[in-house]
């Protein structure tokens, strides 16, 4: 959770701070999070094989004590390249954390169970995601920068404690594979077809996750952005019991299904937002969409292949979602500089629509893949 409450602190208030105390526009605002994405998308691949080499928990610490240090950094550098150089090495140590603590969690819950189980997992990073941002815009608002740096830094500190009192069964695998790197150390083909799909959602989500509080900001709703995020949050954390235990009973189309339509209305409305009640419905059906597809498509892609390469289909997910956070933060941020924000938001419900109907396509085949 401290992990991604950083996470999405920073992203939500990073672009208030190159706009207003460093004075970049909207386009560069948006690289902070392009280039943290591009460092993730380089490292990710790798980190299946790293994993299996030096052991996860291991990887867990080294790279969340790396988290740490570039947090703390962002209390003393100020010029914007030093910036998006730090964002990209905090991007690395991202990488490696997320998909170390990801994989154990699936190695963790038992395979039946593993809608309800991995979708209990998501409820800490939902939490995380209306925390982070509430904390940092409140800070912000009424104090300074660099005090929300020094919180950050002191939650990551707490998270590095807990990583430190993780405890994992011996693994059975006695030999350790070689620091050799081929296709399949790379990538896990048995993930790309869900991995893909959840490209689609990323990149749909990446207007909300880069340029929210800007948009809110030209709308006079600033004020309503924490309150997005506690709708957004409530969203997901209460709908989770119910679709974990649906995705595991009925199967997974009786999730993503509705998870696709509710997710696009919700971009919709927030394209035609013009006051605070439109500002949260649109929170509240992003939430319950999100919350629907991102840990379902996560529980496909660990169910698509054996148990033991967890950590790879990790690792595939996770980098092709960051590839569509990344690309949809640069494609949306330069429509939103000639043809404004709430363009972003129409653009963004395409592309889940077509998301959607590849789904409905394929919706059979990939069922048939899945593994208990």
């Amino acid at each position: 959770m401290s992990v991604f409450f950083v996470f999405y602190g920073l992203i939500n208030v990073l672009p208030l701070y190159a706009t207003g105390e460093l004075h970049r526009n909207s386009s560069d605002a948006g690289l902070l999070l392009t280039v943290f994405l591009l460092s993730a998308i380089v490292t990710r691949p790798f980190t299946g094989k790293v994993l299996d080499i030096i052991g996860k928990r291991k990887m867990l610490i080294i790279s969340i004590l790396l988290y740490l240090a570039t947090t703390v950094l962002y209390i003393f550098i100020k010029p914007f390249l030093l910036l998006l150089l730090l964002r990209f090495i905090q991007g690395i140590a991202f990488s490696i954390l997320t998909t170390a603590n990801n994989s154990i969690a699936a190695d963790i819950v038992p395979p039946a169970r593993r809608g309800q189980g991995l979708g209990y997992f998501s409820m800490s990073q939902n939490l995380a995601i209306v925390l982070g941002p509430f904390v940092a815009l409140l800070i912000v608002q009424y104090v300074t920068f660099d005090l929300l740096f020094i919180v950050m830094s002191a939650v990551v500190l707490l998270g590095a404690i807990c990583a430190l009192s993780i405890k994992l069964p011996a693994n059975k695998h006695v030999e350790k594979p070689k620091l050799t790197f081929t296709w399949s150390d790379l990538v896990e083909r048995k993930v790309l077809p869900v991995a893909l799909l959840g490209g689609f959602v990323a990149f749909s989500y990446s207007g909300v996750l880069s340029y929210l509080t800007i948009y809110a900001q030209e709308k006079d709703l600033l004020a309503y952005a924490s309150l997005f995020y506690v709708v957004f949050a409530a969203a997901m954390l209460l709908s989770r019991p119910f679709t974990g235990k649906i995705y595991d009973t009925k199967g997974p189309k009786y999730i993503i299904v509705p998870g696709f339509f509710i997710f696009i209305i919700g971009l919709i409305i927030m394209g035609l937002m013009t006051n605070m009640s439109s500002f949260l419905l649109a929170g509240l059906l992003i939430g319950l969409g999100y919350g629907a597809l991102v840990p379902s498509f996560q529980a496909m892609s660990v169910q698509s292949t054996d148990v033991h390469r967890s950590g790879y289909a990790t690792a595939t997910f996770f980098t092709i979602f960051d590839i569509g956070i990344a690309g949809g933060s640069a494609i949306l941020g330069a429509i939103s500089v000639h043809y404004g924000f709430a363009q972003i938001y129409y653009v963004s419900a395409v592309v889940l629509v077509i998301g959607a109907m590849i789904y409905f396509l394929t919706q059979n085949k990939l069922t048939k893949n899945q593994t208990t």
